[in-house]
């Protein structure tokens, strides 16, 4: 079963994209939703993962 948050190491992984990308993302307004929680950490919900990839879908050739 799929966790409902990922860790930022985990979505790292999951994109296999480095850490100073997912930064970039963040700063240009293009990385997707995330929480900051109180120790600081950044946490991914699944369902905002998805919907993030769904904006990043290429159009079918026609």
């Amino acid at each position: 079963m799929a966790r409902a948050f990922l860790t930022l190491d985990e979505f790292l992984e999951e994109m296999d994209v480095a850490r100073s990308t997912f930064f970039r993302w963040k700063a240009l307004g293009q990385a997707p939703r995330h929480y900051k929680m109180p120790n600081r950490q950044i946490r991914i919900r699944r369902t905002d993962l998805d919907a993030w990839l769904s904006t990043c879908e290429e159009p079918q050739a026609a």
